[in-house]
């Protein structure tokens, strides 16, 4: 059976999975993870991206923190184009962040997913819970990211 055979995952089931993936996980304030991923999918929906983004919103972070393999992603009943989202946003061990800037903006589609993940990691109601140094870190790290995708003065 090929991907086109299976029928695809509807974004209330790419949700069910996402929520289930990071149950136990919370953000460095300790609030329950999949906060952030209703955030980002809600971020995304705003700024106009389609259904294959807003799958890859719910799924961002599940690779790269480890909720579901890569073997997974690569078998669910997604669309490519969900699927090559995912994989570009997830960072890599030891990758540089122009790289990883670099592969977001090759992407189709994985800008906007981005765009909608350092809005919801910069919103300052969201860092205000966080220590001065992490507060501090995390936001010149948001703001060198925005400026390598280009999002500067947005």
């Amino acid at each position: 059976m090929t991907e086109t055979d299976r029928t695809p995952l509807s974004l209330a089931d790419v949700e069910t999975l996402a929520r289930a993936a990071h149950a136990a996980q919370t953000d460095k304030a300790g609030r329950p993870y999949t906060e952030h991923l209703r955030a980002v999918a809600e971020g995304v929906r705003a700024r106009g991206g389609d259904t294959d983004q807003i799958a890859a919103a719910w799924l961002h972070d599940a690779v790269e923190d480890a909720a579901l393999t890569e073997q997974w992603l690569e078998e669910a009943a997604l669309s490519r184009r969900t699927k090559n989202i995912v994989l570009a946003v997830t960072k890599r061990a030891g990758e540089p962040p122009e790289a990883y800037a670099a592969r977001i903006l090759a992407t189709d589609g994985a800008l906007l997913v981005k765009e909608a993940d350092l809005a919801h990691n910069a919103n300052p109601a969201r860092l205000v819970a966080l220590d001065e140094t992490t507060r501090k870190r995390l936001t010149e790290k948001y703001a060198r990211m925005r400026a390598l995708l280009g999002l500067v003065g947005e």
